[in-house]
């Protein structure tokens, strides 16, 4: 190894300071006009200043090197991983099955990722040292220090410096020596786990095609041919050595892939504080009555199990390669979790069932962990599916359970039938093949099951959600519950199928070969003309667009507004929400547009080549778009004002981006194109306020005292609650001839949607007043 550059420098100020030594010293020139060009003390302390700092720098610049204890560390972890991986791969372990293969893949997948993370966090420690190294050498071209160490006189005078400096230079040297070894060590160290990485991920890619194939072929003896004395015993501390490893593994998968883990948390968290936040606002307001209706079985005060359940069911789609007793271990908890609720709302029978196939679930994993001789393995499994087969045909026969709960009993055929696949593959010697569908049925089973209650306790916290925020805005309590449990069904349905569908293609092991096939489709390029595209990019631009339109479209139920006449009033949040809902949808569009790849330059000139033609046939339908945004911005009538547009009048109900809808008093609805809307003379009746004013006209026979009628009239009038007191109400009398007197009244209503009623109420005291009093009315 070469000699450090410290040390160089070291040697060279050295035989500088030899050299001076020998030299003879110069004289100061002290002549008035001499020519004096010699440094100054001054300078010279500036030379020692900026050296000073450069050795300084080298402490400061090592201590930044914070991670590299985590490094050796994480190292030291990723080589019992790998020489475990490489172990197993050297003794051509014939149980290693398809689950272990792909997560031995992910796992290598995230070494490989830590490593390249390494390389750059030592590369840039590297370039670091290299820079202070480079500073050091340059030292060596200060002309000025290198005259002082040739000065006797100067070296005396600066030699506190000069100590100071040999000590700092003694420091840096070790410094330097000591993290150049650290990084040199640790880049060749990554260097080889990444080669090694390498490897083991192409034998590994292998040894899934192997077993891929290797599954449809006959791996075993036939279950009925007597065993050969080879195959009758597992090796000694085989089975020991083997499960050790499996937990060395296991433990450093989930060490190292928190982060495919950690958005589960947060939406755990966020569920269970979303559903707490609802019941404790429902309590303190003493309305916990109000949700009495919609018979909640899965949401409850606290919501601790539902929180779980929610989160068990998620798994899947944030890590469907984990280790099999990470899925066995989840989807048992899941399990336990549900079989209280199943105790409450499941018949007897249908309970019991459920209880027998919690231990059929056990029964496999037990058996794996037994690590049994593969013989007595496929008779126990051969068991074990025969019972699941009997069991699930007196489901299918249970008329009850196909009437209550259809869907479930298509997932027990289903069951049934892989078991059954299963019982045939063990006899024919195809061991993988049997145990792909023998754990293929139970997590198909159970997986439906555990969805099919996650669909109803999303359904039950938006419902809760929804009838929260309606009592917080005084809201009437009573709503059509029936149509947003259906709408929302079919996009959290969805969700599950999806999920269900990447548990059971998973366990069938045709996930990736699967998704594999679908990004070479999604990803292949299709050129028309000189424009080119991809299906993918097309997919994911309708995709996002859908989510969106579905978002704009309930969003409002989040708040609580489901689009009846209560929310009417809180014009307020109807128009923020149809604010909401336009930059919904524009950022949409645009994220859809970016996140596809589509080419914006060629969808400009697309749109340009078109203009032409929505200025001509599109042109009704850009006048309504464009007339929907002024209403939205311009806001001359907002959702709950009563206005008069043309002939039509009504309240408006919903202001959209083509039409807008007003509901008339008798409940029809009207829809007018927005252009229309803007074209005509608009009367708000409550752009400012909701007040109206009531005017009655009656003809009288001539009254003896006309002020006391007035006092008692207006009296009457502003008895009605509905009726504005601060508005004085008017009471004009004119004579029409000597016998006659008109009465004219005005008066101001608060609410301008029930002025029919005022004006019933208010008549009819007027007449029983006249009555009473003997006036007569003409």
């Amino acid at each position: 190894m070469k000699k450090p550059i410290l040390l160089l420098l070291l040697l060279v100020l050295t035989s500088s300071i030899a050299l001076a030594q020998k030299a003879p010293s110069r004289g100061a020139d002290t002549t008035l006009f001499g020519d004096n060009n010699q440094p100054t003390r001054s300078d010279y302390l500036a030379g020692f200043e900026k050296v000073f700092q450069t050795m300084n720098k080298v402490p400061l610049v090592t201590s930044s090197f914070t991670q590299l204890q985590d490094i050796q560390s994480h190292l030291k972890d990723a080589d019992s991983v790998l020489i475990i991986l490489k172990d197993r791969f050297a003794s051509n372990d014939r149980s290693l099955n398809i689950r272990n293969l792909q997560m031995y893949q992910s796992l290598l997948e995230e070494l490989d990722n830590t490593m390249n993370e390494f390389g750059k966090t030592l590369s840039s420690y590297d370039q670091k040292m290299d820079d202070v190294k480079k500073e050091i050498r340059d030292l060596r071209k200060d002309t000025l220090m290198h005259g002082l160490f040739r000065d006797t006189v100067l070296r005396a005078t600066f030699m506190p410096q000069l100590q100071t400096l040999r000590t700092k230079f003694r420091r840096a040297d070790s410094l330097v020596k000591a993290n150049t070894t650290i990084l040199n060590d640790l880049k060749a160290k990554v260097s080889t786990d990444a080669i090694m990485i390498e490897e083991l991920g192409y034998q590994t890619a292998e040894a899934l095609k192997t077993a891929g194939v290797r599954a449809f072929t006959k791996e075993r003896l036939y279950l009925w041919e007597p065993a050969t004395a080879k195959g009758r015993r597992p090796p000694p501390g085989g089975f020991k050595k083997s499960v050790n490893a499996e937990q060395q593994l296991a433990s450093y998968y989930f060490r190292n892939t928190r982060s495919k883990r950690s958005m589960l948390w947060v939406i755990g968290i966020a569920f269970f504080a979303w559903l707490n936040y609802n019941f404790r606002s429902l309590k303190k307001l003493n309305k916990l009555s109000a949700i009495k209706e919609f018979d909640f079985k899965y949401v409850k005060a606290l919501p601790w199990l539902m929180t779980f359940v929610l989160v068990l069911n998620l798994a899947p789609l944030f890590d469907h390669n984990a280790p099999a007793i990470y899925i066995e271990t989840t989807q048992f908890f899941l399990m336990i979790l549900l079989t209280p609720v199943f105790y409450k709302i499941l018949p007897r029978q249908i309970f019991m069932g459920w209880g027998l196939f919690i231990l059929l679930f056990l029964f496999l994993p037990i058996i794996r962990v037994l690590g049994l001789p593969m013989r007595l393995m496929r008779y126990a499994t051969l068991v074990h599916d025969i019972v699941a087969i009997v069991i699930g045909i007196l489901f299918i026969q249970i008329r009850s359970f196909r009437k209550e709960f259809r869907l479930m009993w298509w997932v027990v055929i289903l069951y049934t039938f892989l078991n059954a696949l299963a019982v045939l593959m063990n006899m024919f010697g195809r061991v993988t093949l049997s145990q792909i569908f023998s754990a293929t049925a139970v997590y198909a089973l159970a997986q439906a099951a555990s969805l099919s209650i996650f669909v109803q306790l999303v359904i039950e916290a938006f419902l809760l959600q929804i009838q929260g925020s309606r009592i917080r805005k005084r809201y009437p309590e009573h709503f059509d519950v029936a149509d947003i449990r259906k709408s929302l069904f079919r996009f959290i349905s969805v969700l599950a199928v999806l999920i269900w569908a990447i548990v059971f293609s998973t366990n069938l092991n045709i996930y990736d070969a699967f998704s594999t096939g679908l990004k070479a489709l999604f990803q292949a390029s299709i050129v028309i003309g000189n424009s080119s595209f991809t299906i993918g990019g097309v997919v994911l631009f309708l995709g996002i667009i859908w989510v969106a339109n579905f978002l704009q479209k309930y969003i409002a139920y989040f708040f609580g507004d489901i689009g009846d006449d209560a929310a009417f009033d809180d014009k307020g949040q109807r128009s923020r929400l149809l604010i909401t809902r336009l930059i919904l949808l524009v950022l949409a569009f645009l994220l859809a547009i970016s996140a596809s790849g589509l080419p914006v330059d060629k969808i400009t000139v697309i749109l340009g080549a078109l203009g032409v033609g929505i200025g001509l046939g599109l042109q009704s339908i850009v006048n309504n778009f464009v007339s929907g945004i002024i209403l939205i911005f311009d806001r001359p009538l907002r959702i709950g004002d009563t206005v008069e547009i043309g002939s039509k009048r009504g309240r408006v109900k919903e202001i959209g981006i083509r039409s807008s809808t007003l509901l008339t008093e008798d409940g029809a609805e009207v829809i007018l194109p927005n252009g229309d809307v803007l074209s005509k003379e608009i009367t708000n009746w409550t752009l400012s306020n909701n007040n109206a004013r009531i005017n009655f006209n009656y003809k009288v026979a001539k009254l003896e005292d006309p002020e006391k009628v007035k006092r008692e009239l207006k009296e009457l009038v502003t008895a009605n609650e509905q009726v504005i007191a601060r508005r004085e109400v008017e009471i004009i009398m004119n004579l029409v001839n000597a016998t006659t007197l008109s009465v004219r009244i005005a008066f101001w209503c608060k609410d301008i949607m029930k002025v029919s009623v005022v004006e019933a109420e208010i008549n009819n005291a007027i007449y029983n007043y006249f009555e009473q009093k003997g006036i007569i009315t003409q």
